[in-house]
């Protein structure tokens, strides 16, 4: 006679007597699965259920799935939406299970001609029914395995079976019509399976650019062809170059989906679409401007689902690391970021409040946009349609009982006043401005309209970033540069002899590229007492930087050349002397 599952638990991962009754009391008062109530309550994980599951049905338990062996036609045979909503998913039978099975399992576990499917409740006899009829399945075995393993299976098996974006053209060019549907978009791409080509080609723009981790992606015309160019790691790749009459269509999709005013051309717009690509939340901020050829639309892609980067994800040198964190215990003061659009500043800030981030401190932000939410924190959208500007906004947090306030961004005089006063009244005040370099800052201030004796008693520092792509591990090589790149950069033979210097070689993982993500080089100006009585007699940008006596971005870069993490390449194309 085979074992209760609650008897199996018990012995498994010690389930007592008054979990089971919490459990069943729970059940009476709210309803729901069982099991699902177990692992919500942490009397048990999934997989030690699953574990569990194996034993008493007898059905081997694969913790992973073989993805490489998804069941061919799948996405044609099946909707998505039914194998997520049921978590089961079929794979083709290649003997591939014994390296999968688990370690309860004596013997082979194999089919001799048919598949397997995938799922994650054996109970559920109705759907795994449908299922077999689906696929037509006349030879089957069943395997248990994770909500995550199954969920992944399926969305990278829809994913591979996508026309490719040149397929897509093609097809258009062929059928020589354009279409536009006005149809609301599903909640997930993948579940998208609208026929019309232009639909096709919009979602597999937009998924193919997620895949290869792209922050924007531009559609540009020119007088006889558009193209379409994704940004990696903060460079720009052609990926596709589409006939010039899709281009309408192209445009006007994308502005359907961000519900944006397709008749009009003439004037630039804003607009903002939420998808979901999988398990992934994207949010895509749109923006068209016209040009001499046709509209130029840009779409920022953020990802929602990645978590949020701490100070030490940022790549900073242990002595900018300290540094900032005794900036950032201040009680008053600004601390400024700067540095080009894209170069990560909202980034830091973000890391830098998640790290301040406790329950005694009230800390509001006024943005634009809010690009994550941050738990614990108040966020402000800026919003000029009802004038709700960065001043007005700065304006009402101070009466608000702020210990620490962050402002986006200082672009006029009446903001910068603003948070002026407000660090010399007791608030630590972050936030950011575009310019060069950190020296740069005080230039930018006085330019603005701030008085110098009020930047000298209310910044404490000012910090300067750049984003320099890392090195794809896989691929990496490592050489001596020749005597005139060493002299470039300013690295003598002694420090090139010392380190590991390596050069971007290119793989399938990294896209060919050589590179694979990003991270920061930054400098740190702290507003010493002899560099604020330098700013009160002069605010050139060389002087205040000579006077400075802090290690600079170029420092900052050849460091990690030399620890072998990027190359001078980088470093050279982000820096300035």
């Amino acid at each position: 006679m085979k074992k209760h599952l609650f008897d199996i638990l018990k012995e498994t991962v010690g389930l007592s007597d008054e979990d089971l009754q919490e459990v069943i009391r729970t059940k009476a008062e709210k309803g729901g699965n069982t099991l699902e109530i177990l692992i919500k309550k942490k009397i048990a994980t999934e997989t030690q259920i699953l574990e569990a599951l194996s034993i008493r049905y007898d059905i081997p338990f694969w913790p992973k799935l073989p993805l490489n062996h998804i069941a061919a036609n799948i996405s044609q045979d099946v909707p998505i939406h039914f194998l997520k909503k049921y978590f089961m998913v079929p794979l083709e039978s290649r003997n591939q299970n014994t390296e999968n099975r688990s370690p309860n399992q004596e013997e082979a576990y194999h089919t001799e001609a048919g598949c397997i499917i995938a799922v994650n409740d054996p109970s559920s006899f109705q759907p795994l029914d449908d299922l077999i009829r689906f696929i037509r399945a006349e030879h089957f075995q069943i395997v248990l395995s994770t909500k995550e393993a199954i969920l992944s299976a399926i969305n990278i098996s829809y994913d591979l079976r996508r026309d490719s974006a040149e397929q897509l053209v093609q097809d258009m060019e062929e059928n020589g019509t354009t279409i536009i549907s006005e149809i609301e978009d599903t909640a997930d791409l993948l579940d998208d399976t609208s026929d019309a080509p232009i639909i096709k080609l919009v979602n597999h723009i937009i998924s193919q650019s997620i895949k290869a981790r792209a922050s924007d992606i531009h559609i540009e015309p020119y007088q006889d062809s558009f193209k379409v160019r994704y940004r990696v790691d903060g460079i720009l790749y052609d990926l596709l170059t589409p006939p010039k009459w899709i281009q309408p269509a192209l445009t006007s999709r994308i502005k359907v989906m961000a519900k944006m005013n397709i008749a009009e051309k003439r004037l630039p717009q804003d607009g903002r679409i939420e998808i979901k690509l999988g398990d992934q939340d994207i949010d895509v901020r749109v923006s068209t401007i016209p040009i001499s050829f046709g509209e130029r639309v840009v779409m920022r892609l953020l990802n929602k689902s990645t978590s949020l980067l701490t100070l030490s994800d940022l790549g900073m040198s242990s002595e900018s690391l300290g540094i900032l964190k005794k900036l950032v215990a201040s009680p008053n003061g600004i601390i400024l970021v700067t540095g080009p659009t894209g170069s990560g500043k909202t980034t830091t800030l973000y890391a830098i409040l998640s790290s301040i981030n406790t329950p005694d401190i009230n800390i509001i932000t006024i943005e634009d946009p809010v690009e994550y939410q941050l738990k614990g924190i108040s966020q402000i959208q800026v919003n000029p349609k009802i004038e709700l500007t960065f001043a007005r906004g700065l304006r009402s947090i101070v009466r608000q009982d702020p210990d620490v306030i962050l402002v986006g961004e200082i672009r006029d005089k009446e903001t910068a006043e603003i948070a002026v006063q407000s660090a010399l009244t007791g608030h630590l005040v972050f936030s950011t401005l575009h310019t060069n370099d950190s020296a740069s800052a005080i230039t930018r201030l006085v330019d603005i309209g701030v008085e110098p004796f009020l930047i000298s008693s209310a910044v404490l520092a000012v910090a300067a970033q750049r984003l320099i792509r890392v090195l794809c591990k896989n691929c990496k090589e490592a050489y001596m540069p020749d005597d005139v790149t060493l002299e470039t950069i300013g690295i003598t033979h002694e420090q090139a002899k010392k380190g590991s210097i390596y050069r971007a070689k290119g793989c399938p993982d990294c896209l060919n590229t050589g590179y694979k993500g990003r991270i920061a080089i930054i400098e740190i100006m702290i507003m010493t007492p002899e560099l604020k009585s330098l700013i009160l007699k002069t605010y050139d940008s060389n002087l205040i930087k000579k006077a400075a006596n802090m290690i600079s971005l170029r420092q900052d870069g050849i460091k990690k050349v030399l620890n072998g993490i990027t190359t001078i390449e980088e470093v050279l194309r982000v820096t300035h002397f």
